[in-house]
């Protein structure tokens, strides 16, 4: 299995947390030196973990936003 690299470029919220301690964050992230994207997933107390999530381009997170009013 390959490495995935990853640099949270801007932390933009938290929207849950679970008793162990992970969060369910929205962060600006580069994934493998690209550009960064929006993304939504879950995170280990650390950020050393991740679980499943989705990325989403600036487009359509603005999108999501505009949904949800």
């Amino acid at each position: 299995m390959s490495n995935i690299e990853y640099e949270i470029v801007e932390h933009i919220g938290v929207l849950s947390e679970n008793a162990k301690g992970w969060r369910k964050e929205v962060n600006l992230i580069s994934w493998n030196g690209r550009a960064p994207k929006y993304d939504i997933r879950d995170w280990s107390p650390e950020n050393e973990k991740m679980g499943k999530g989705i990325t989403l381009t600036e487009e359509e997170f603005k999108k999501i936003a505009e949904l949800a009013k």
